[in-house]
């Protein structure tokens, strides 16, 4: 993108209109028009909708005012709630403070909300626990994580070194609501086709209340890996891993297709990446996708 492609994008962004565009520029609109095609090319992106009018930029349009690569503006970001109470306080801070000009706004949103508000360009992009199945989405592999049980004192599993599946008993698991890819991945690998759920009694819980209900001897709940390097010692006393094969999921970077603001994207991908253990950037042995 150079200056002069700036300036015609910016003056179509403003007066919605080619030929006004043009004349504002001082120039012809076929002149106006083949340097923003030419530029839309490069990009492999449409920067606006021609068939509509006004003339309406896309939502990689909206963000070209912003020269595309700039690490300036806003930058709105979906985040699981099963991975940002966890994941955010790794990185968050030093990449708000190393640069300061960009404005990152996190939205804690489920996985369907998500996926709606990425392909009407409510948000820039977002970290979910699975691969879009969406044409318009593309997904980029932050890390892999493992599930672990979270064992009151007084359950039976708990004097196991590991868990299987059959070891837990419905009756007595604190599981998400309906809704929640976390609840949906952990009962497909348990092979439940349904939990008699003691949530009757708890609704829209979070992980964070389950595990206060397991600490206080009551019951089994699931929790994400990068939970655990949060847990006192004392805390750490109630985790126990799944034997082999291990429930894990994928951490996955997704946007739309058309995105562009690559140089914001790679600062936060690097920055994540590099926030968590090594060990699971990389999908271990042992560990099975759900």
């Amino acid at each position: 993108m150079n200056i002069q492609q700036l300036e015609y994008i910016l003056a179509v962004d403003t007066y919605r209109h080619f030929a006004k565009a043009a004349e504002h520029c001082r120039v012809t609109q076929p002149t106006l028009s083949m340097m923003i095609q030419k530029l839309e090319d490069e990009l492999g992106v449409k920067l606006f909708d021609r068939n509509i009018q006004p003339v309406c930029p896309t939502p990689a349009g909206r963000i070209a005012n912003e020269e595309g690569q700039s690490l300036k503006g806003t930058f709105r970001l979906a985040v699981l709630p099963t991975i940002a109470p966890y994941l955010l306080p790794r990185f968050f801070q030093q990449v708000s403070e190393k640069h300061p000009d960009l404005d990152i706004r996190i939205l804690e949103m489920q996985t369907a909300p998500t996926t709606k508000a990425l392909l009407n360009g409510e948000i820039d992009a977002a970290i979910i626990a699975n691969q879009p199945t969406e044409v318009q989405l593309q997904g980029d592999i932050l890390y892999y994580e493992q599930f672990y049980a979270y064992v009151a004192r007084n359950e039976s599993v708990f004097k196991k070194e590991m868990v299987r599946s059959a070891d837990i008993s419905e009756e007595r698991l604190w599981l998400l609501d309906e809704g929640h890819c976390f609840r949906d991945q952990l009962m497909r690998f348990c092979q439940m086709e349904k939990v008699k759920l003691r949530q009757a009694a708890y609704r829209l819980g979070s992980l964070e209340t389950f595990m206060r209900m397991v600490e206080s001897g009551n019951g089994v709940t699931f929790i994400p890996e990068l939970a655990t390097y949060q847990l006192s010692e004392q805390q750490k006393e109630l985790v126990r891993p799944f034997a082999i094969p291990k429930p894990a999921r994928e951490i996955v970077w997704v946007t739309r297709k058309d995105f562009i603001r690559h140089s914001v994207a790679g600062i936060l991908i690097e920055s994540i990446r590099k926030s968590v253990p090594k060990e699971m950037r990389t999908l271990q042995a042992g560990l099975r996708g759900v």
